[in-house]
């Protein structure tokens, strides 16, 4: 029995922090119930109350999250076997994550997901999963320590943004794709400060960098600083050495820029004095 009242993983379906089964288990997902355009004027009455409860996941994650500390997202697919090398690649990256200082973060997940949180686990270190309400629950793997289920998408994301000094993404599908363009989205706009993006595997991505390169750059629709905002690698060595080296480099780039920030205010100052 899991500590969530699940005889097994993937039995009943979470709703926030309710565990649904039978037929309580809804034919829609809250994220589908917010985007749904309807004719009627129903969700005047109904969307003050979902905004309660989306401020309630912020708050809910924002409160768990708050004292981690340094940690890491690691991110890939939810389809990935147990005991494959991608599996085993995982483990290792999540664990040298812990040696290195950092708790982990994942989504809480099958495959990839698990193989971090178990990583991190067996390493003694802080082993993190945020969940997501989908259609086929998978339920929190056993290698989470501190767990948080979210119903809405964008809540989810922005605990991964916001707590996390770096991204390292594993091979993945469509949900690790949106999750490592929403990282350099957010980077390339400069929505949030430069954090280390590390892709593993380059037989898996040296297609899509391929492509970037001779199609979005070729054509000018993106410069060739945001190419550079993703490292790739092949081993969890590699990984996890590129995280320490571009975190270090990144935090002296935002000190420098403090500083100078400090000297031109002192100037504009001293000048201000003079004038008087």
């Amino acid at each position: 029995m899991s500590d969530d009242g699940q005889p097994e993983p993937g039995h009943g379906y979470r709703q926030g922090p309710v565990l649904l089964r039978g037929g309580q288990i809804p034919t829609s997902t809250s994220d589908q119930r917010l985007l749904n355009r309807t004719d009627d004027t129903d969700w005047l009455h109904g969307d003050p109350w979902r905004v309660m409860r989306i401020q309630s996941e912020f708050v809910e994650g924002f409160g768990a999250l708050a004292e981690v500390g340094p940690a890491v997202s690691v991110f890939g697919s939810a389809r990935t076997r147990a005991g494959s090398p991608e599996y085993e690649l995982a483990t290792d990256v999540a664990a040298r994550l812990v040696e290195a200082g950092y708790a982990v973060i994942t989504g809480g997940g099958p495959g990839i997901m698990e193989a971090a949180n178990k990583g991190a686990k067996t390493a003694g270190g802080v082993s993190i999963g945020l969940g997501i309400e989908l259609p086929f629950e998978h339920g929190m793997n056993d290698f989470v320590d501190l767990g948080v289920n979210f119903r809405y998408f964008f809540a989810r994301k922005t605990m991964f943004v916001k707590y996390s000094e770096g991204f390292v993404v594993l091979p993945g599908g469509f949900g690790t794709l949106d999750e490592l363009f929403e990282a350099l989205t957010l980077v390339q706009t400069q929505k949030v400060v430069q954090f280390p993006i590390v892709l593993v595997g380059r037989a898996h991505w040296r297609g899509l960098l391929d492509w970037l390169n001779a199609t979005l750059l070729e054509q000018g629709l993106i410069s060739g600083s945001d190419v550079e905002l993703v490292k790739l690698v092949d081993t969890a060595e590699e990984a996890v050495t590129e995280v320490i080296r571009r975190g270090v480099e990144l935090r002296g780039v935002e000190l420098a820029a403090g500083d100078e920030l400090a000297r031109a205010a002192q100037e504009a100052e001293a000048s201000s004095g003079g004038d008087r």
